[in-house]
């Protein structure tokens, strides 16, 4: 069974024209039919839109996924940052440690010596 554009916003709950906007900007597959009329498939409408019935149902549902899934993406994140300043702080450890070791194995500075003496 296909939609009409007046069944079709019906369908979702939306105005005519958000529907037709919809096809219009190709985020909605629709045809004309003879008529002129569009018709539209329920399978791609509620692709984009979800059926009214539906609506509530589907985002309890899926707001508490969501939200499950934001506090685990939120734990995974404080943890990252966690190991990340950790590994700042001994790469930054190591380099004070070996530029220490290295500032105190520095040679003096040979001194100069000319091919040529004021001296004869």
């Amino acid at each position: 069974m296909s939609y009409t554009l007046a069944t079709a916003a019906r369908a979702v709950g939306r105005n005519k024209s958000t529907i037709l906007r919809a096809i219009k900007a190709g985020t909605v597959s629709a045809i004309r039919d003879d008529g002129g009329g569009w018709v539209i498939e329920p399978a791609e409408l509620h692709r984009v839109y979800p059926a009214v019935a539906d609506a509530p149902a589907n985002a309890a549902v899926g707001n508490g996924d969501a939200m499950a899934e934001l506090r685990a993406r939120l734990a995974d994140k404080d943890t990252v940052i966690d190991d990340l300043r950790r590994r700042l702080d001994a790469e930054a450890e190591e380099r004070r440690r070996l530029t220490a070791i290295l500032s105190d194995q520095r040679a003096a500075p040979a001194p100069i010596r000319r091919w040529w003496s004021w001296r004869r």
